[in-house]
């Protein structure tokens, strides 16, 4: 069948007229999307035979008419959904023929071509079936592979993109959650990613993964609790592997699944100790795209596992060890020894929240808490001033819930912290901004320091004078005085 000669009577029978024109016949709809299945799927892959039939199918779907084009009847809606299916199969991305393979080596020219052709073809499908009283039936059967599609090429293809945005019209979804949520929608779209997502075959196909992960970034709340046991198995595929990207993407989801399941559901058949366990790995990972989302996934998790540290505190039996303490230990071994800048500045960010987590517990801690913040305030990192900044948040936290330890440990803490004034007062290549919250941050430390030492600190600040610090320096440590004696 010639799908253009068809075009042109398409045309013709509904071209206005003053005068009737003879019309051929037109065939059964199912003939006509039967036999151009079969050329899309014979079409050979590089030809222009493939581009011009994609081109005329997206002409057939703008030149015919809506009555003829969805014919009632499930046989003729199941062509239309075996000829999208062959629409897609004609773009679809290849699979990778080892593991060290990227998209970009394996999506060529060709496919990007096709995937352009394919998105427009669909779009203009998708226009005329939104107005149709047939998109209730349809749209739910049709949105599945055309999301797959679509998420798998929207980097690369901007009609992919608006082949979405096609999509939500012809649905009335006010964006891709609600459209997922949707009658089954997103259940479905695993039922396609399934087959692809084993641990055999998982890695082979790149558009697999990130249309996994889109679908499951895009749906939060209770709607992803029925579907836990088909989420959960990719997201530790990824997250096991050895390349850092899929690390990454492994952990994302995992932090997703926490943060939008039900803690009796992540507890049921001890998952989430399974997602602990494979998250507190990579605290070994020297990766600091890796660190930076594990180490929020490791605190949301451990909140689920066990009660916060701090609200045991004022237990009268002795407390055990518990996770929160492996992973300050684990923080603790890799500060004191990591050469690295961008590792560090990851550790030193998250030790404030920890001890805040760990409350009156962290003193178990103390002796190597109190020898990484002196180490790391001794040395500067740059222009901003991050670990410093966080060391300093780190000691006031430290003052605030071990007070009673930090009494005989003030004073080793005030020589490093009037050194910092000092140089932060007499350094010009700060920014006003970062040097103003430095000033503030140490001084707020030196306030705690005294009172956990009952003002001894006070004491000696008294003894300063200008032969050793800046008239700058000695004005905020008269001003922290002042505020002491109120």
């Amino acid at each position: 069948m010639d799908v253009f000669s068809l075009i042109v009577d398409l045309r013709l029978c509904s071209a206005p007229s003053t005068k009737p024109s003879p019309c051929t016949p037109l065939p059964p709809i199912t003939e006509v999307l039967s036999a151009l299945q079969r050329q899309l799927i014979g079409s050979a892959d590089g030809t222009s035979d493939r581009c011009s039939l994609i081109g005329g199918l997206e002409q057939l779907f703008h030149a015919a008419d809506p009555d003829w084009l969805f014919a009632p009847g499930n046989h003729s809606w199941a062509e239309l959904q075996a000829v999208v299916h062959a629409l897609i199969g004609c773009a679809a991305v290849p699979l990778c023929e080892d593991e060290c393979a990227s998209v970009s080596t394996v999506v060529n020219q060709n496919t990007l071509h096709y995937a352009a052709a394919v998105s427009s073809a669909l779009s203009a499908l998708l226009r005329i079936l939104g107005k149709r009283q047939e998109s209730h039936t349809l749209l739910p059967v049709l949105t599945p592979p055309i999301i797959v599609f679509a998420v798998s090429h929207q980097k690369c293809v901007e009609a992919a993109l608006h082949l979405q945005e096609a999509l939500l019209s012809a649905g009335c979804w006010t964006d891709s959650a609600h459209m997922l949520q949707d009658r089954g929608i997103l259940g479905k779209v695993l039922d396609l990613l399934q087959p692809q997502l084993t641990r055999d075959t998982w890695w082979r196909c790149e558009a697999t993964k990130k249309v996994f992960t889109w679908t499951l970034l895009q749906v939060t709340g209770p709607s992803l609790s029925p579907l836990l046991p088909r989420l959960l198995p990719p997201s530790l595929l990824f997250n096991d592997d050895y390349r850092a990207e899929n690390c990454v993407m492994g952990v994302v989801c995992l932090h997703h699944i926490v943060l939008n399941m039900a803690a009796a559901d992540l507890l049921h058949f001890n998952r989430a100790e399974l997602i602990y366990q494979a998250v507190f790995k990579h605290l070994h990972n020297s990766e600091s795209t890796v660190l930076q989302v594990v180490l929020p996934c490791l605190f949301d998790i451990l909140l689920v596992l066990e009660p916060v540290p701090s609200s045991s505190a004022l237990s009268s039996s002795r407390r055990k060890p518990c996770r929160h303490d492996d992973v300050l230990h684990l923080l603790l071994t890799h500060m004191e020894v990591e050469p690295k800048v961008s590792l560090r500045r990851i550790y030193a960010s998250a030790l404030p929240y920890l001890i805040t987590r760990m409350g009156v517990c962290v003193c178990r801690h103390l002796q190597r808490v109190l020898r990484v913040l002196l180490s790391y305030l001794q040395v500067r990192d740059g222009p901003e001033e991050t670990n410093t900044l966080s060391m300093l948040r780190a000691l006031q936290e430290l003052c605030r819930v071990a007070w009673p330890r930090m009494q005989p440990r003030a004073q080793a803490f005030l020589r490093p912290l009037l050194i910092l004034l000092i140089d932060v007062s007499s350094n010009s290549e700060l920014d006003v901004s970062v040097r103003r919250r430095l000033m503030e941050e140490t001084l707020t430390a030196v306030r705690l320091l005294d009172v956990c030492s009952h003002g001894r600190i006070q004491s000696l600040l008294l003894q300063l004078d200008s032969s050793v610090c800046s008239s700058e320096v000695l004005g905020h440590l008269a001003t922290v005085s002042m505020a002491m004696d109120r």
